[in-house]
């Protein structure tokens, strides 16, 4: 059985139990009403940084290639995050809907960021390159604030609205 399925969403736990928990999320820079840490946002926020050094710096296309996807916990394994462990198994015991909304705007930007990588790859011309980091920087900057608004516990995001803008 996964912890997952063992413990209580994080918003269901009351008593002193829950209050010791949610101060060492805290303490650790993770918000304690869901589970989430920002730190996980720079990695995508680092995609975007190379993105947008293309316009200026076409050979900066090659640093952005060298980008990778990762998971959360992946992130955080491969993190010097004091917190590591305690941000997955926080991720873990996190509500499954703000947890599932959440995964669902990282895999948005992950879809994003390696077709764009992809695309990057295939394309001879700096110009072309140009236009796809300035296409997907628009696309990315708006849902990492979405992913923001969700590891602080703000109102639910729409993707298929933030992606039609």
């Amino acid at each position: 059985m996964s912890s997952m399925a063992s413990q209580p969403a994080m918003r269901a736990q009351t008593g002193p139990e829950a209050v010791a928990w949610a101060e060492r999320l805290r303490l650790a820079n993770i918000n304690p009403r869901t589970g989430l840490a920002t730190d996980y946002l720079n990695h995508f926020n680092e995609a975007v940084m190379l993105l947008e050094m293309i316009p200026d710096m076409p050979e900066c296309a090659e640093d952005f290639l060298t980008w990778s996807p990762l998971s959360y916990a992946e992130h955080f394994t491969a993190s010097n995050f004091k917190a590591r462990d305690l941000a997955i198994e926080a991720y873990e015991k996190a509500e499954p809907s703000v947890r599932a909304q959440f995964d669902h705007i990282t895999d948005t930007m992950t879809s994003i960021l390696t077709a764009v990588g992809s695309a990057m790859r295939e394309v001879e011309k700096d110009s072309t390159r140009v236009r796809l980091a300035e296409q997907a920087t628009a696309w990315v900057k708006p849902l990492i604030a979405a992913c923001g608004g969700i590891i602080n516990g703000g109102a639910e995001a729409d993707v298929d609205t933030i992606m039609a803008n």
